[in-house]
């Protein structure tokens, strides 16, 4: 049972599903390329065989006569090239009359066997019908074997006698069993070339495919090395500039937003347990404090005041972390509308003008005639909120804050400034982080501290608009934040917009 698992992992495993791809790749390719040889190899020895039979047709016209009847070989018998070459004519050699009666015949020709003489009187006629005046007219060729079973090529056609009267059939051959032999050999060669070159292929590609793997089982063997505690390893790329290379990098790129989110899960986790862990604490101290030591009504009454109060920080807490878990796993879904965006700045300055002059602040606002945008309109009011609740809380008496709103050519851009503590430089990466909250920006955790979520949702409401904010601070000067949001389709006839203060200073 171990080894067929061990045989199927294997099989099917990257490595031997491209070794398997190289040999099929070439297995197909060897043989075809050997289809395509041997054809063209028998081609060639057959056209060779046909070219040596017309030179031999055309010999035979130049030593053998037929006068009256009578064929007879001209050539001189004490020349042993003359002599080879007839000899070799008359090899495989018949000659009939035109009524196909045999009258020379080699013992060769015989054993393949002598053409009937119908055959021989059908080909005659068609021959002497295509012949023009010196010429042979058709030819006719075939394969014959003997009893043996060796084949031979068969040129067939008419001479005329002396007088070129008479029609004679002329037939001559020669043995193809060497070309046979050369074919045998090539295919039984091929044969044995094949296998090797597989097996060679498939010991190349065995090794090729491992080498190429290489950088790809080092990402998997990186991968299995990686937990929790251990995300700030990275796998180097082989500077090579090729796919595996961006694998790499995209496998990096992977765990270092898998590292910045376990970070953040981690900090989310301890930020919520210690925000949570606050009223829960205050609450039941408050409770068992009042069960043990109250006697009188209005104790009683202090207590329940002071846990009610703890309860609903606590629930402030949980709605919010529901709300911004909902925003950034997609759930809550923008709902934008065609709205003037003066309009909602100017009635968020009129609400805070009343918490503005309680704290001695100046509240002011520069907005355009009118700002038309696409955008949605509780969560524009929510990021303006937040920011102008800061900007308040954190700017002391006789400061100022200012929103100013400007239109630009396809967006839109908000900008809260106050005149404030200011944020240190090596804080402001972290202000948008859940529950953070910059060292000495308040007092004791109580009921009208911060939960440290609100500029959160600012941020998550300018990326779900697609835009864009900056943060400008120094410490006892002020803070300024620059949003820029687009404007999205607000119609062609959008008209010029001029400044125009909607409050006055305070």
């Amino acid at each position: 049972m171990i080894r067929r698992r061990n045989y199927r992992r294997i099989t099917r495993g990257l490595r031997f599903r491209l070794t398997a791809s190289y040999a099929l790749f070439f297995a197909v390719l060897l043989i075809g390329v050997a289809g395509l040889l041997r054809a063209r190899l028998a081609t060639m020895l057959d056209n060779q065989v046909h070219d040596v039979l017309d030179q031999e047709w055309a010999a035979i016209k130049g030593y053998l006569r037929i006068y009256k009847a009578d064929p007879r070989w001209y050539y001189d018998e004490h020349d042993p090239d003359e002599t080879f070459i007839v000899e070799r004519l008359r090899r495989v050699y018949l000659l009939t009359n035109s009524d196909g009666k045999p009258m020379q015949w080699s013992t060769t020709y015989q054993g393949i066997g002598i053409d009937s003489p119908a055959e021989i009187q059908q080909r005659v006629r068609l021959a002497v019908a295509s012949s023009a005046p010196g010429t042979a007219g058709k030819t006719f060729w075939s394969e014959r074997w003997d009893a043996q079973g060796a084949p031979y090529l068969i040129r067939a056609g008419i001479v005329f006698d002396e007088q070129h009267r008479a029609p004679y059939y002329v037939a001559i051959g020669t043995p193809l069993t060497n070309n046979a032999n050369i074919l045998r050999e090539f295919t039984w060669i091929y044969l044995g070339v094949i296998p090797t070159a597989l097996i060679l292929g498939l010991l190349f590609g065995w090794f090729m495919a491992g080498r190429a793997l290489e950088p790809v089982m080092a990402v998997a063997q990186a991968a299995q090395r990686i937990s929790g505690s251990n995300l700030s390893l990275r796998i180097p790329t082989r500077q090579a500039n090729d796919e595996l290379d961006y694998l790499i990098l995209t496998f990096n790129r992977m765990i270092e937003r898998l590292e910045a989110s376990f970070q953040q899960m981690k900090q989310f986790s301890g930020d919520v347990s210690h925000e949570l862990r606050t009223p829960i604490t205050a609450i039941r101290g408050q409770l068992e404090v009042a069960l043990f030591t109250a006697k009188t009504t209005d104790q009683y009454r202090e207590a329940m005041v002071s846990a009610l109060q703890d309860i609903d920080r606590l629930s402030q807490i949980v709605r919010a972390l529901l709300l911004l878990s909902q925003a950034e796993s997609g759930q809550l879904a923008l709902q934008k509308s065609r709205l003037d965006l003066s309009e909602v700045v100017h009635d968020l300055v009129e609400q805070f003008q009343i918490p503005a002059d309680a704290e001695g602040v100046r509240l002011r606002g520069e907005t355009p005639r009118e700002c038309p945008a696409e955008l949605d309109r509780v969560q524009i009011e929510r990021m303006i909120t937040n920011l102008l609740s800061n900007a308040v809380k954190f700017t002391p008496e006789g400061g100022e804050v200012c929103v100013r709103l400007r239109s630009l050519a396809d967006m839109v851009e908000i900008v809260v400034e106050d005149t404030g503590r200011g944020i240190p430089g090596e804080y402001l990466p972290h202000i948008f982080d859940r529950f953070y909250r910059v060292p000495g920006s308040g007092s004791a955790p109580g009921p009208d501290q911060g939960l440290g979520l609100g500029l959160s949702f600012v941020a998550w409401i300018v990326k779900a608009h697609q835009g864009t904010i900056d943060v400008e601070s120094s410490p006892g000067k002020g803070t300024r934040f620059i949003i820029r949001l687009p404007a999205g389709k607000v119609g062609a006839g959008t008209q010029e917009m001029t400044p125009q203060p909607i409050m006055n200073e305070l």
